[in-house]
């Protein structure tokens, strides 16, 4: 896959989420990586692909979407711990302190994760979009603290800024077993 850019829509119905989805794939040569109906009757498409594509793909799901829009961005050069996170169905060895950051919207949190991962040296473990979350989503990362803060931190900025921020922690020394609840 692809993966020069990402891109999200967001959207407050599941049947434009299918019609958005239709029309992105028609606009420009890119691959869905994840798209289904979310928690509180919510639906997100994601995308990946070369940037002009991926932008392009945006703005005509955008056109479809028929006022629906919660969320939308397109973001260049994603750091490839995100993708991997969004589809990972078992957890790597934990190595150091534990971060979770927490957002009232899919697309922030997508964002945020992308930023803190480039913002220190530390290992994403999942990002959870939405399910089985009342339509919030989270992600959790790994690394030594002062990695782990550093990242937290510059992913907790931008959801802060945009008015979704539910939470976000670093836990310095977990328990082994609060890992298990991880993925």
């Amino acid at each position: 896959m692809n993966q020069k850019s990402i891109g999200i829509i967001e959207l407050s119905s599941v049947a434009a989420g299918f019609a958005v989805a239709d029309a992105m794939l028609k606009a420009a040569n890119v691959q869905i990586v994840l798209s289904r109906s979310i928690c509180s009757g919510k639906y997100m498409v994601v995308i990946a692909g070369d940037v002009a594509a991926v932008e392009s793909a945006v703005a005509a799901g955008a056109t479809v979407a028929n006022g629906c829009i919660i969320d939308q961005f397109v973001f260049p050069n994603p750091h490839p711990d995100v993708i991997a996170a969004l589809g990972r169905s078992q957890a790597p060895a934990p190595g150091g302190a534990l971060g979770i950051i927490e957002s009232f919207n899919v697309g922030s949190l997508l964002e945020a994760a992308d930023v803190a991962a480039k913002a220190a040296h530390v290992q994403l473990l999942e990002i959870r979009l939405a399910m089985a979350l009342g339509g919030k989503a989270f992600c959790t990362m790994t690394g030594d603290v002062a990695a782990v803060q550093a990242a937290v931190q510059a992913g907790k900025q931008v959801i802060a800024e945009r008015g979704v921020l539910v939470n976000a922690v670093v836990i310095s020394r977990p328990h082994p077993d609060a890992y298990r609840e991880v993925v």
